[in-house]
């Protein structure tokens, strides 16, 4: 058949099918654009959380010579990284306070540790000059260097006794023996060989140094104590149940009292809890009071899940400003106000920005993170002021930035691809406009959500270690452990002899219903500052 033969409607069919034919290919062509540019963007996103600068202070353009150079550091381990010929050590002179190359001071830098003398001495009786003979004499002595000597720990076997006296008057008045017996400590753990200082640096492997308790077994035996990690188990946990739980059940009614706050959640993967799979993710909860807080707290609290509910729980009573990310569980919080954190914003236009060669224009991904820099590098200048006046500074000089921010957002949101780390990124600025600006209102909120997400970092770190918790009584006993542990730094005290002072003070004590006792084991009490300062 020829073109000849059809008829004109015959030939319309045919060009409008062709026509429909075309659209379809183009719009499958744009889809398959948007999937590439998708996926090229992907991987170098992950190229460059893997390889590139972490700090989102880095610079903005990120050169891909830097991030070839970063890959390869990374084939190395630790030691070699960190390794550094040009590293100055303290230099150590005869006179303690001189200062070094490195403006070191020996009396500063070996302040805390004890100092011993080794003196190498001649045989002056049975030894004569080497030239000629005849006998020597000391005429003094002379400082040669200095050598910080390491002594492994040690473990001794306290036996503890307790003496027995009468008193005659008494005895010879009744007839009757009187016994008067000085008063012995409580033991931490009844029927137990633990003390204060072993628990408590069970502890502190464990919760601050991450060393699990597998290893630690390997630990003690070296030592000269068979200990299993079963009876170090046993012992962390029950001594976390009577002692420090209540301690931090009281930090968290004192936390509900403040008027800011900061909380987060991280995963925490549980055994043995009932109807769930081991497998089905746990949450660690943290909550912090704000960041110049007179007494910083941090509270940390398990839950077998992420709800709302729990949020709700863990808030009960509560009535101020609340500083975390946008998860919507928070929202069923209906008596705080909600403040959002401008880091996450700013991180999201950073991972927005891709590797760029020389000449470029900024990108818009650029534009955003520039913004988002602006607000905090006004709140460095913020920070030493007063509530008052940092306010009216936000208002003066950080609102302009906002209008900006927002206007830049409004005119090129609809130009990026919706599924974009860019378009992502604008997105969620904009989604969560209202709850990012409240922190205008009060000059006490804070920026960002720094504080809970710095407290809940030890803990990940220790995870990556240790694992899993083997019970929800565990991880109800490493939420305590981590909240005295934590407050305890935020508050300069060393938080092994902190841990160590409560295991010696709590049992045999009315601290569970005494608030002056209880306010004495408190990390910001001044006994504790006394005792356990760094």
């Amino acid at each position: 058949m020829t073109l000849q033969n059809l008829d004109a409607n015959r030939l319309i069919e045919m060009v409008q099918s062709k026509d429909r034919a075309l659209i379809e290919l183009s719009k499958n062509n744009q889809l398959l654009t948007e999937k590439i540019t998708q996926l090229t963007e992907q991987v170098t996103y992950l190229t460059q959380k893997l390889y590139g600068r972490r700090t989102e202070k880095s610079a903005v353009v990120l050169d891909g010579q830097l991030v070839m150079q970063e890959m390869a550091e990374r084939l190395f381990n630790e030691a070699e990284i960190s390794s550094d010929p040009k590293a100055v050590e303290p230099e150590i002179f005869e006179q303690p306070l001189r200062k070094t190359r490195a403006g070191y001071k020996r009396k500063d830098f070996f302040a805390n540790l004890p100092v011993k003398e080794m003196l190498y001495s001649l045989d002056t009786d049975n030894q004569g000059c080497p030239a000629c003979g005849g006998k020597i004499k000391i005429v003094g002595q002379k400082f040669v260097r200095s050598e910080v000597n390491f002594i492994p720990a040690q473990l001794s076997l306290l036996n503890i006794y307790q003496e027995t006296c009468e008193c005659p008057a008494c005895k010879a008045r009744t007839g009757q023996t009187a016994f008067i017996e000085p008063k012995v400590p409580v033991p931490v753990l009844p029927h137990s060989y633990a003390s204060a200082s072993s628990i408590a640096y069970a502890m502190y492997q464990k919760y601050v140094q991450c060393v699990p308790l597998y290893r630690q077994e390997k630990d003690w035996q070296a030592m000269g104590l068979e200990l299993t990690r079963s009876t170090l188990s046993n012992w962390i946990m029950q001594a976390s149940e009577a002692w420090l739980m209540p301690i931090a059940e009281a930090m968290h009614r004192k936390l509900l009292t403040e008027q800011h706050l900061h909380m987060d959640e991280t995963p925490l993967q549980v055994l043995k809890e009932p109807d769930r799979k081991n497998q089905t993710d746990s949450y660690m909860w943290v909550m912090a009071n704000k960041e110049n807080s007179k007494h910083p707290i941090r509270v940390f609290l398990y839950a077998p899940g992420r709800s709302g509910d729990f949020a709700v729980k863990y808030l009960d009573g509560y009535s101020g400003y609340l500083h975390t990310d946008d998860y919507s569980g928070y929202n069923r919080v209906k008596t705080v106000k909600r403040c959002l954190c401008w880091a996450h914003v700013r991180r999201r236009f950073k991972d927005a920005i891709t590797v760029k060669g020389k000449g470029t224009g900024e990108t818009l991904a650029e534009i955003g993170f520039r913004y988002c820099s602006a607000l905090f590098e006004w709140e460095k200048k913020f920070k030493n002021l007063d509530p008052q006046e940092r306010k009216d500074a936000r208002l003066r000089h950080e609102r302009p930035v906002l209008d900006a921010f927002w206007q830049y957002v409004d005119e090129n949101i609809g130009k990026t691809l919706p599924k974009s780390k860019l378009g992502i990124a604008m997105a969620y600025a904009l989604d969560n406009k209202a709850n990012l600006e409240t922190y205008l209102k009060d000059g006490d909120c804070s920026i960002s959500n720094n504080v809970a997400e710095n407290s809940i970092r030890p803990f990940a770190l220790g995870r990556k270690n240790w694992l899993f918790a083997g019970s929800p009584k565990g991880a109800d006993a490493s939420a305590s452990i981590y909240s005295l542990i934590e407050t305890a730094k935020v508050n300069g005290l060393d938080p092994f002899l902190y841990l160590q002072c409560v295991l010696m003070l709590a049992p045999g004590s009315s601290f569970l219903k005494n608030n002056n006792v209880m306010n004495d084991l408190m990390p910001w009490s001044p006994l504790m500052a006394e005792k356990c300062k760094n």
